[in-house]
């Protein structure tokens, strides 16, 4: 008898959930690779230039919504969702402190790719125990995938207003991790949307990035100016940028549905060199290797010391006015980057210093 007509699949896919649960997601969801509604609104987002600096975004055609393109002889894909949101309740207090920096609380620990995808590493060997060999490729925001379609279709959650995935008993503060399987699993039910009338995420989006229900201009968005540009900030979005230094949590931190959010339990997410707590003017001073250093495992390191002073620089020009702030960003005058320095007299000028 083949070993794939022998196979119960339908305990197969409860065991993989339990599987997950026991390796340390909080959620396990399955799904087809259909996502031909998607795909249309994929390229209506890409031709109306809402993908600003991410060109990686167009970079695969079609590969990205059509999996079987991307791994061949894909047939299910098991959707996995881990918390991210660190023990800190601090996070409107710091965006109202002028002096402090915000740092998306998605960032505040170590990095979560590896973490994720040897994970899910993990799982295929739990499921090869049960099936033998199959074909199978662990992601975690890292390839042309639509992470958020797929759980969304897994039934993970929905795609709210703020173009994240919400889920009725967790929020959005989670990380989602994509495998895709050559196995003919079951999938699960879809969820219904449950944003309703409210629109919270649209009205205090600080960059009015979210342009409407379900749109993201990301050329507008703090995330991608702060992270993905690798450019001058656009003067118009610097005073609204107020302290946030690297991402924005925004939508995420007046979203009602996050009143459900759990911290995690994941030592690896919590805070590092207490970046959930501390001032502009002591991250301004760290030079390229305290910045490598304090950034190792960090998905801060990847937008290098010239961006992130850059991105300080941007938060200090708003930052109410001080002898030691003004001192700081004179100290930064001639640094070597014509990036740096045109953010650091742009800064000076807000607080009328030449």
């Amino acid at each position: 008898m083949n070993i794939e007509q022998s196979i119960d699949y339908q305990q197969l896919a409860k065991d993989i959930k339990q599987w997950g649960l026991e390796l340390g997601f909080q959620e396990i969801a399955i799904t087809d690779t259909n996502l031909a509604n998607y795909e249309k609104k994929l390229f209506e987002w890409l031709a109306k230039g809402y993908h600003g600096d991410m060109e990686y975004m167009e970079r695969y055609g079609t590969m990205r919504s059509r999996p079987e393109e991307f791994i061949a002889e894909t047939k299910s894909i098991i959707m996995a969702r881990i918390d991210y949101l660190p023990p800190t309740s601090n996070s409107e207090e710091i965006l109202q402190d002028s002096n402090k920096a915000y740092i998306s609380r998605y960032a505040l620990g170590r990095d979560y790719h590896k973490l994720i995808r040897k994970r899910l590493t993990k799982l295929v060997d739990k499921i090869t125990e049960v099936t033998g060999p199959f074909i199978s490729r662990p992601f975690a925001d890292s390839a042309p995938v639509m992470e958020k379609p797929l759980a969304e279709k897994a039934g993970l959650g929905w795609i709210g207003k703020n173009t994240l995935l919400i889920n009725r008993d967790a929020g959005s503060w989670f990380f989602l991790g994509t495998l895709y399987t050559s196995l003919p699993l079951p999938c699960d039910e879809v969820v219904n949307d449950h944003c309703g009338t409210c629109q919270a995420c649209i009205d205090v989006c600080p960059t009015k990035a979210i342009v409407g229900p379900y749109q993201l201009d990301a050329s507008r968005c703090i995330s991608n100016l702060t992270i993905e540009n690798h450019g001058p900030i656009p003067e118009e979005f610097r005073k609204a940028m107020g302290n946030r230094i690297f991402g924005c949590d925004d939508c995420q931190l007046f979203c009602p549905w996050n009143r459900f959010a759990k911290f995690t339990d994941e030592n690896d997410f919590h805070p590092r060199h207490t970046l959930d707590d501390i001032s502009l003017l002591e991250l301004f001073a760290w030079n390229e290797a305290e910045f490598l250093q304090k950034t190792a495992g960090s998905a801060i390191r990847r937008i290098g010391h010239e961006r992130w002073l850059r991105n300080i620089a941007v938060a200090l020009g708003n930052a109410e006015t001080s002898t030691n702030i003004i001192q700081a960003l004179v100290a930064r005058q001639d640094h070597s980057s014509e990036l740096v320095r045109e953010h650091v007299e742009w800064a000076l000028r807000q607080h009328n210093s030449p």
